[in-house]
C-alpha cells in the first residue's frame, strides 16, 4: 500500500510499493474458478486494489471487462480500495465494467484529529460521508472499516461513529478496537511510552486491547459495545439499509438466480 498509517501492519509485511499480477495471471484465476462451475461473488484480496492505478487503467481491468463480457458476467466482484477511488470517476467506471458492486473502504474515525495521529492522510480534509455517497452513486456498497481507542477520540467519539455509519448508509459495518500489531509504528511509539501490555490477538473486534489507552478503558470498552449495539438493532440497521438504497445506483452486468438459501434468509 503506498500510504503509511501508524496503526497498519501490511506495509511492515509488504512493504510500500504496490505489486501486481499481470492481466494474464488474473484471468488463468478466473478461468480455473469458472471451470470448476462458480458462478457467485468473488473477492479480490488485495489491501488496497487502487495502488496502482496506470496498470489497472490499461491492462487489468480492461482484460477483465473483456474476459466477463465473453462468459456475461458469471462472477460479481469485490474487493478493498483507499477512499480516494471517489476521486476517479474513470477508475469506478471501468471496476464496474469490470463486474464489481462491492468495495470495502478504511474509514477508521469521523473524528479529524484522529486521522491526523494516525496518519490517515487519504482520509484527511475531506467530506467522508460525501465521498462514500459518490461511490455508492457509482454501483458500488461500500463496506466500511471504523476504529475506536485513538489516543484523539473525545468522549463523543461513540455518538460520532453511530451517526456517521448511519449517514453514510454503510450498511455492513466492520468497527473495531485500536490495536498495536508487532512492528508497527503505533507499536513503536507505545513500547517508547511505556503502554503496550501484550501481543495483538490478531482480532481487533474481540474486545481486547493490548495496549494503554487515553481514555479510560472501561468507558472505551463500554462505548464500543453500545456502537455495536446500536448500529446493529433491527431498527437502526434497516434504516441505514433505507439510507444506502437512496444513494444506490445499480449499474450491474448480471443477475444473480434465486438460490434456496436466499429463500431460507428471507
Amino acid at each position: 500500500c503506498p500510504f503509511n498509517c501508524e496503526f497498519c501492519d501490511i506495509i511492515v509485511l509488504n512493504g510500500h510499493k504496490p505489486r501486481t499480477k499481470d492481466k494474464e495471471q488474473v484471468l488463468v484465476e478466473l478461468d480455473a474458478l469458472y471451470r470448476l462451475g462458480w458462478r457467485a461473488g468473488v473477492f479480490i484480496v488485495d489491501d488496497n486494489f487502487i495502488g496502482n492505478r496506470r496498470k489497472l487503467k490499461l491492462e487489468i481491468l480492461p482484460a477483465i471487462i473483456g474476459w466477463m463480457k465473453t462468459r456475461k458476467y458469471p462472477f460479481a466482484l469485490s474487493s478493498e480500495a483507499s477512499i480516494n477511488l471517489a476521486d476517479d470517476e474513470e477508475l469506478m467506471q471501468l471496476m464496474v465494467d469490470a463486474g464489481f458492486n462491492t468495495v470495502f473502504v478504511g474509514i477508521e474515525t469521523p473524528n479529524e484529529e484522529s486521522l491526523v495521529e494516525c496518519n490517515k492522510s487519504q482520509n484527511q480534509n475531506r467530506d467522508l460521508v460525501a465521498s462514500v455517497k459518490k461511490i455508492q452513486n457509482h454501483g458500488f456498497e461500500v463496506q466500511g472499516g471504523f476504529i475506536v481507542g485513538f489516543d484523539s477520540d473525545p468522549l463523543s467519539i461513540f455518538k460520532s461513529q453511530i451517526s456517521f455509519i448511519q449517514n453514510s448508509g454503510i450498511v455492513t459495518a466492520m468497527v473495531g478496537l485500536l490495536n498495536a500489531p508487532a512492528g508497527t509504528r503505533l507499536y513503536k511509539r507505545l513500547k517508547a511510552e511505556n503502554r503496550l501490555l501484550k501481543s495483538f490477538t490478531g482480532d481487533n473486534t474481540d474486545c481486547s486491547l493490548n495496549f494503554i489507552p487515553k481514555m479510560n478503558s472501561e468507558t472505551l470498552m463500554n462505548g464500543y459495545k453500545h456502537v455495536l449495539d446500536t448500529i446493529y438493532s433491527p431498527k437502526d440497521f434497516y434504516e441505514r439499509v433505507r439510507t444506502f438504497l437512496k444513494e444506490y445506483r445499480p449499474r450491474r452486468k448480471r443477475r444473480d438466480k434465486i438460490q434456496f438459501y436466499h429463500i431460507r434468509a428471507f
